[in-house]
């Protein structure tokens, strides 16, 4: 008899619950299992860019994601003094025919999460059942078995026809596919992370970057929702590197961060337009992590079995692509899977064939900073500061960083504008 669940998913991340809607939505069946016994609205904000926004709104979510979150209309990068040096329009005010939107990650999860629920039927979703292995099943598929998350004990075996495993950077089925790859890669950086209310940052709608590599501060409003007239929340990276690459010297990461650690760094940071320290300690609490990637894979599809989202290709949170990319890969892997419906596993491989490629090209970008390499340039060139920033670079030079990053990752605008969905049949 063949398996009855036809595809199954490890992990409900961003990625995970993507690939579920698009499957689901394509007429495939399709069973998820989550390590974790309930999914709360953990984490920060994330940005979407118009390419994977697009993809979302093809799945019937374009509402949900838009109250949800903030149309993001500009990306402007300045010196650590606060001088502007670039800024571009984004989303629409760019000319995409869809938005770019900043949102509360956990927010996004549990919206995709409640679609998933309506849709698939809540048994189809599985919690508190971490992936543990793996067997392919000779002219049937594989069977994939799950431990208890709570007593690590053996507790289910599932059979599909394909597994899908998008079970994060730490995920289970890569470590079982490359055993000897080790932990992931560290390149010195530290990033504390919160959301707090405050006062609008320029229009409201603008995502804020400034600095350089060793000391960056981002910021952009992820909600409207706040306690009083002019406030959003305002979610915020502050990034300090060290000359450390190992993560042994440091220890217990994704835990709450201590002010002390950072903030001096950062006091300087008082624009005319942001006070930085007084955003930062609006905060109720700050998460402190180390930015890291891993090299890209030789393959990801194995047979009835591929990778998806970070599991596949983590990336620095650079040039916000992560979640971004994780929803291309879920797109993609439909488009395959229904061109090659009598033939799962070439689907499998024809996706590994387009996607990994694609996002190879960003873990690697995004280590040479992708479109945050203008802030660096600066730097380097008047780390003093600067009279009239055409002394310094000019407009071609920072247009040529920012075209070549969009290209790379997909989401120039004439080519988005003219192309189909990427979970339109792809040969």
């Amino acid at each position: 008899m063949p398996p009855s669940n036809e595809i199954i998913i490890a992990g409900a991340g961003i990625g995970g619950l993507a690939a579920a809607l698009s499957l689901h939505d394509a007429g495939f069946a399709v069973q998820v299992f989550e390590a974790v016994s309930e999914i709360k609205p953990l984490g920060v904000g994330i940005n979407l860019l118009p390419h994977a926004v697009r993809e979302i709104e093809e799945l019937g979510l374009r509402a949900p994601i838009g109250h949800g979150g903030v149309a993001c209309r500009e990306l402007a990068f300045f010196t650590k003094r606060g001088e502007r040096i670039w800024s571009e329009p984004r989303g629409i005010a760019a000319g995409y025919r869809w938005r770019q939107i900043s949102i509360h990650r956990g927010a996004l999860q549990l919206l995709l999460l409640e679609a998933a629920k309506q849709r698939l039927g809540i048994g189809s979703l599985r919690f508190g059942c971490q992936l543990a292995g793996f067997e392919a099943q000779p002219a049937s598929g594989v069977r994939a078995r799950f431990l208890d998350r709570v007593t690590g004990r053996q507790s289910i075996t599932a059979e599909g026809r394909l597994l899908i495993a998008c079970d994060g950077i730490h995920s289970a089925a890569r470590r079982i596919l490359y055993p000897d790859e080790g932990p992931p890669r560290w390149n010195g950086a530290v990033m504390w992370r919160g959301v707090a209310e405050f006062d609008r940052v320029l229009d409201g709608y603008t995502m804020i970057m400034a600095g350089h590599p060793r000391a960056k501060f981002v910021c952009y409003p992820i909600s409207h929702v706040a306690s009083r007239p002019g406030a959003q929340q305002i979610n915020f990276v502050a990034e300090l590197r060290c000359d450390a690459t190992s993560l042994e010297e440091r220890q217990d990461w994704n835990r709450p961060g201590r002010l002390e650690d950072f903030l001096p760094a950062f006091e300087r940071f008082r624009f005319e337009w942001l006070d930085v320290p007084a955003l930062i300690r609006a905060a109720p609490v700050v998460w402190v992590y180390p930015m890291v990637d891993r090299d890209p894979l030789p393959r990801w599809t194995h047979g009835p079995v591929t990778l998806l989202g970070d599991a596949a290709h983590p990336m620095y949170p650079i040039g916000s692509n992560g979640a971004s990319q994780a929803i291309l890969d879920a797109r993609v892997l439909t488009g395959c899977l229904r061109h090659y419906h009598g033939d799962l596993e070439r689907g499998l491989e024809r996706y590994d064939q387009l996607r990994r490629p694609a996002t190879a090209g960003i873990v690697l970008s995004n280590r040479q900073q992708g479109p945050e390499a203008a802030m660096q340039l600066v730097e380097d060139r008047a780390p003093d500061g600067f009279a009239r920033l055409d002394d310094v670079v000019t407009l071609s030079e920072l247009e040529a960083i920012a075209d070549k990053y969009k290209r790379l990752a997909g989401f120039a605008v004439s080519e988005l504008n003219a192309r189909s969905s990427l979970a339109d049949p792809t040969p």
